[in-house]
């Protein structure tokens, strides 16, 4: 016998609230596209960068879901800078969550309170390059679960640097940077060094030491803007680097997200 429709609901609203506490906060087309499309499994090749894009019925599935939860004040809702709303676990939503056996659930209240345009444009960015990597059947952390330290790099990070999401798929590592705003001078000259320090590292026929676990670095894909692309390039050249050990441990993708903070879109 199937399940009936009240079933069916709870089953749902689990999965989001699971969702809030992987992710910290959603929109309600992120959770769409998490949840209500297929996943792959075992992927081949490199991960797409593409934004995912969620079904209409995806979209109605998550609406009434977060209705509900809503109404049952187990997540929370806020305006974001573009106008769209982002819902994030209440209290009750974290006690929810622990009788399902997820210890660590916490509010996310303070995440929705107050956050920048650059602060939300950043996380939507490597939230939805996350989302698209736990569909095609990558292992994913999400930026929120990197914060917390529940990552393989932990508290310390790899050589003191946490990226912003990590995939991982047959023994290869793909390290995402959102490069949202500048970085200081200080900053970038130890984006520089902590480069240097992974390329040698990367290119040992040994295998990776900062890795662990058997893992080999695969790619260092930095989601910028073509000025931070071409800057980066040179630099790395200035500093020795050559044109094939470039090719071959970063990529850069500057066409397919938007980095200007636009009200209401």
């Amino acid at each position: 016998m199937g399940k009936d429709g009240r079933e069916i609901a709870k089953e749902n609203e689990a999965r989001v609230l699971r969702a809030l506490h992987r992710f910290g906060w959603l929109r309600t087309r992120d959770l769409a596209s998490l949840l209500w499309q297929p996943r792959g499994k075992n992927p081949v090749g490199a991960p797409t960068m593409q934004p995912p894009v969620a079904t209409a019925s995806g979209l109605r599935m998550a609406q009434r879901t977060l209705r509900r939860l809503l109404n049952t004040r187990q997540v929370l809702s806020s305006q974001a800078p573009d106008g769209s709303l982002v819902y994030a676990l209440s209290e009750a939503g974290a006690r929810s969550l622990e009788r399902l056996g997820v210890p660590t659930a916490a509010s996310g209240k303070d995440l929705v309170r107050r956050f920048s345009a650059a602060q939300f444009r950043h996380r939507t960015i490597a939230n939805q390059i996350a989302i698209v990597g736990i569909l095609a059947g990558f292992r994913v952390s999400s930026e929120r679960e990197i914060a917390q330290d529940r990552w393989l790099g932990g508290a310390k990070g790899i050589e003191g640097k946490k990226p912003d999401v990590l995939l991982q798929s047959n023994g290869c590592a793909w390290w995402i940077e959102v490069e949202r705003s500048r970085r200081s001078a200080k900053d970038y000259t130890k984006l520089l060094e902590w480069l240097r320090i992974v390329g040698h590292d990367a290119f040992r026929q040994s295998g990776s030491i900062l890795l662990g676990s058997g893992l080999r670095w695969e790619r260092i894909i930095f989601i910028c803007t073509p000025s931070f692309c071409l800057k980066l390039i040179n630099d790395l050249k200035s500093a020795g680097w050559k044109d094939n050990a470039i090719n071959r441990l970063l990529s850069f993708e500057s066409s397919l997200y938007s980095f200007k903070d636009i009200l209401f879109e």
